[in-house]
């Protein structure tokens, strides 16, 4: 038996990943093409306490890859998750059947993340990390290009235009992959 495709959503904080994964999830129910279990993993690290040390400067949990791995992995076994985080290289390569890499403008991130509150030190360091491609980098050297979607996230029109092509791509997938 074929095992439900899991999905990593991933990006620079702010790229609109938690927005995509939640209308990819309600999209993929109304086409029927399977049922996906959505893990927003940032809110997860804090709920289950999977961080040791709280990072006062940027107010975040510095989260623990092996506590987080151990939590996911009896869930993403059972296949059929999309998995939205902003880092990507500490989880198993076998985890994954298709990466989606979200990418926004400079602008676009700047204007988000000031409208989130987020601190001018935070927000430098984000943008700085888009710039620098830290994670699209990462993303391209844990996983195989060819299940890599990189995709622009700027507009509601690229938003819709993604959940599409996703979609599209996830019909070439088997359907016992999609549905047991």
């Amino acid at each position: 038996m074929e095992k439900k495709v899991n999905i990593l959503v991933t990006g620079t904080p702010c790229v609109g990943k938690t927005t995509f994964s939640q209308l990819l999830q309600d999209k993929l129910k109304e086409e029927h093409i399977g049922t996906f279990h959505y893990i927003n993993l940032s809110t997860l690290i804090v709920e289950k306490q999977l961080y040791k040390k709280w990072n006062k400067e940027f107010d975040v949990p510095e989260f623990d890859e092996d506590m987080v791995c151990d939590e996911l992995e009896s869930v993403m076994q059972q296949g059929g998750v999309i998995l939205e985080f902003h880092s990507c290289s500490f989880f198993p390569e076998r985890w994954f059947q298709l990466i989606v890499l979200l990418r926004a403008t400079n602008t676009q991130l700047y204007d988000r993340q000031t409208a989130r509150g987020y601190k001018e030190n935070k927000i430098t360091e984000n943008i700085q990390c888009e710039i620098m491609e830290v994670t699209s980098e990462a993303v391209y050297e844990s996983y195989k290009p060819e299940i890599i979607m990189e995709l622009q996230s700027n507009t509601v029109e690229d938003m819709e235009k993604n959940i599409d092509a996703v979609v599209e791509r996830l019909q070439g997938f088997s359907a016992e992959s999609m549905t047991n």
